[in-house]
């Protein structure tokens, strides 16, 4: 395979991993103290760094790769995934004030203080395995795609190349290698996203010229909001599914919320995901929109473009409308964005396996010899992802963003659940947690198993077409995924309540100041203080944005 880039883009390309390289240096070399400084950057980051290293952390492969190839194939539906920076707001506001206040290094040491270790356990484990089937093996997947596209290299060359790179200064720096390499590949990203949208714009003939060649071919390109019994997007499911999926992963989720818990104080780590939410409006416009446009080229001009592949989109936009010079720094862009999704999602598991499961099971180990295993651990999840990357394309369709999607409104409900009642409603107590816990964990594999027998590749069809398939695990398995996210989470939530008020209430007392009415007066205080107007005007003014958007794109 030959590379599609010249002299002078291998020359960008090799000036922005220098930078990279000297930022990683020099924060190797500021060594890490302890498990604070190394998991959580001694809890001393800005806002502004908190914010870039939530938006790097998300923008990741699924999005450079899987929203460009789902707005090729579908258009606009999966939007509603990117209109999600509202729901940023409420980590900031809603729960981020009780994290802070428990001083927990993770989401599972939370449950445990807010609960009991049963909780703790199941979601260090549940985690692990949650970003094994999804991050982890998504984000190779999509680098093998890019790399092999872009430098003529083979899938797995360029896969493996990508972890082995990132994983040496994920190791070696932890968490401030990390939040603050993804600084710099937030700016890369974001510059290089913007060209290539301006570029298609300009080679399809404006937003005038796109809209009217798409609806052409496809009238349903750009609706959002798609009928509640459409098979693949129906609004209901986007907009209140998506809703349950995104408060799992933007606020109870390791990966991210981690970011925020570097901050020394509430009102730091709340700046930081205001900021991160007006970064989250522009996947719309960088990934989404270039998608479509890959898709409207293609309708104008096949023979010049041309895509094998959804996933292959913005690969091909890259290869076909960059000028010389461009195209190494958009290639450093999207090489920035897989790096720092698999730098983030190394560092999350390292946290989790270290904190939660190592140092409960070994409790006499040094800070020292804690902060190595923590960069052993990170080895094994890798080699997991990699064997899952067969699996993932039996789902979804093998188009890798709904992939996600599906597999995570599996995985958000129980917990959803369990973080949301729990932080809200202070009667919800240790048993009525793991019961919804566990009960979540059965519905998920039940639904997981039955969706990947159904599929046309394993499961025979008869001579005329016609599925040979009835019953209730057929029909359990065919339900859409975005409703299937509300039907598990509204069973999650009345599972919980019937068991708190079955069984007795928490020691109060124990769990003070970790949910709504166990507040003290000093606490209510500290938390008036800890915001000022202007980010309420600015959290405000972004929920009004998110309302533009969902209204404008309505066919």
């Amino acid at each position: 395979m030959e590379s599609v880039l010249e002299e002078l883009d291998w020359i960008v390309l090799g000036i922005y991993f220098l930078a990279l390289i000297g930022v990683a240096v020099w924060v190797i070399l500021q060594k890490n103290k302890d498990t604070a400084d190394y998991f959580l950057a001694g809890r001393n980051v800005g806002w502004f760094v908190i914010g870039a290293s939530i938006f790097a952390s998300n923008i990741g492969s699924e999005h450079v790769v899987g929203l460009a190839g789902t707005g090729f194939e579908s258009g606009t539906p999966m939007a509603h995934y990117e209109l999600h920076a509202w729901i940023v707001l409420l980590l900031g506001w809603l729960f981020l004030p009780f994290y802070i206040r428990s001083g927990a290094y993770t989401m599972p040491e939370f449950l445990e203080k807010r609960f009991d270790s049963r909780s703790r356990w199941f979601l260090s484990l549940f985690s692990l395995v949650g970003y094994v089937i999804t991050k982890v093996s998504v984000t190779i997947y999509a680098g093998g795609i890019v790399v092999s596209e872009l430098l003529g290299v083979s899938f797995w060359g360029g896969a493996i190349g990508i972890v082995i790179f990132t994983g040496i200064y994920t190791v070696i720096g932890g968490m401030k290698a990390v939040i603050y390499t993804e600084t710099l590949q937030t700016v890369i990203l974001i510059l290089g996203s913007l060209i290539i949208t301006y570029l298609g714009l300009q080679e399809v003939g404006g937003w005038g010229e796109l809209t009217t060649t798409v609806k052409e071919v496809s009238p349903e390109h750009f609706n959002m909001w798609r009928p509640m019994n459409d098979p693949d997007f129906p609004w209901t499911g986007l907009l209140i599914g998506g809703t349950i999926v995104g408060i799992w992963y933007w606020c109870t989720d390791q990966y991210i919320v981690q970011r925020t818990l570097a901050a020394n104080n509430i009102k730091i780590g709340r700046r930081g995901a205001i900021f991160g939410a007006y970064l989250k409006l522009l996947p719309i416009f960088i990934f989404l929109i270039p998608g479509i446009i890959a898709f409207a080229l293609t309708i104008q001009n096949p023979e010049v473009f041309s895509v094998e592949k959804a996933d292959r989109a913005f690969p091909m936009l890259v290869k076909t409308l960059l000028p010389v010079g461009l195209k190494g720094l958009v290639a450093g862009g999207l090489i920035a964005a897989l790096m720092s999704s698999l730098a983030s999602v190394f560092n999350s598991c390292s946290t989790i396996f270290t904190i939660d499961i190592y140092k409960k099971l070994k409790p006499e180990k040094t800070e020292k010899e804690l902060i190595k295993i923590g960069k052993i651990a990170t080895a094994f999840i890798v080699v997991l992802g990699i064997f899952w990357i067969p699996v993932m394309e039996k789902i979804g369709g093998g188009v890798m963003y709904q992939y996600l999607q599906n597999v995570q409104s599996y995985i958000a409900p129980p917990v959803t659940t369990v973080f949301l009642l729990g932080v809200i409603w202070k009667r919800v107590n240790s048993k009525a947690a793991i019961t919804t816990l566990l009960a979540g964990l059965a519905l998920l594999i039940v639904r997981l198993g039955t969706e990947i027998f159904y599929q046309p590749e394993i499961f025979h069809f008869k001579e005329t077409g016609e599925q040979i398939a009835t019953g209730i695990a057929y029909a359990f398995a065919t339900i859409n995924f975005a409703h299937m996210a509300i039907f598990m989470f509204i069973f999650s939530v009345i599972l919980c309540i019937s068991v708190s008020l079955a069984t007795s209430p928490p020691d109060y007392q124990l769990i003070r100041g970790l949910a709504f009415g166990t507040l003290t007066e000093s606490e209510k205080q500290d938390a008036k203080g800890s915001f000022t107007w202007l980010d309420v005007i600015l959290s405000i003014l972004l929920v009004v944005l998110v309302i533009v958007v969902l209204t404008y794109f309505t066919g």
